[in-house]
């Protein structure tokens, strides 16, 4: 299977957020922030100046600037192209051999470029956490709290989360900050999210939390 071509759609607002289960509210000295798989590989196949990805894009922008400006820490995930099949392992069987190795495929799109100070992480599953450092980068940084961007909201995203919520690291999804396959695949992220391991909030309430 490979990666479908997205139809336009417009991002939740926030009368169209769910209510999450859990009672977490993020702070400024807890809370890190994830731009999950923000390669060109992943975005080129969303509608190019358009909703949903355009918005998120902006949305997640603003967040990184807020975010490094409060002392915030910023995490990339970025998968590297050219996998040898045995560490693709199973996700060869769904999506192919998968990007690679140029700057077309393996790039974070510019506006959304690490600085100095921010972490890339390599990429080998759907989970951020999988094969990675990133909780103990988490730890030894006293942050417990993890706000997810990126795409694809239904994967890697809820996948992230859900793990989180697994490490009693407490998971925020950015609803207008992700983008997805369809607009209901989005929708469904957030509800099961909301649900079993995660808050829902927007870029601009999450903006005011850590104000």
């Amino acid at each position: 299977m490979s990666l479908p071509q997205i139809a336009p759609y417009p991002l939740p607002g926030e009368a169209e957020i769910p209510a999450a289960k859990g009672p977490w509210v993020p702070e400024t000295a807890r809370a890190a922030l994830l731009i999950h798989d923000m390669q060109r590989y992943f975005a080129r196949i969303f509608p190019a100046g358009e909703s949903p990805l355009a918005p998120a894009v902006a949305n997640i922008a603003r967040l990184a600037a807020h975010c490094r400006a409060k002392g915030i820490p910023v995490f990339y995930t970025a998968q590297i192209g050219n996998q040898d099949r045995r560490d693709r392992g199973l996700q060869a069987d769904l999506w192919g051999p998968g990007m690679s190795h140029t700057p077309e495929h393996e790039e974070i799109l510019p506006e959304l470029a690490p600085q100095p100070g921010d972490f890339t992480l390599v990429k080998h599953r759907y989970s951020a956490f999988q094969r990675s450092n990133l909780e103990h980068l988490l730890r030894v940084r006293g942050r417990d709290q993890l706000l997810i961007t990126g795409i694809y909201a239904h994967i890697g995203c809820m996948a992230t989360a859900v793990e989180a919520f697994q490490r009693d690291v407490e998971a925020f999804m950015i609803a207008d900050a992700l983008a997805d396959f369809s607009c209901e695949e989005q929708d469904m992220a957030l509800k099961w999210t909301a649900g079993r391991c995660a808050g829902v909030l927007s870029t601009a309430q999450i903006l005011n939390r850590l104000a």
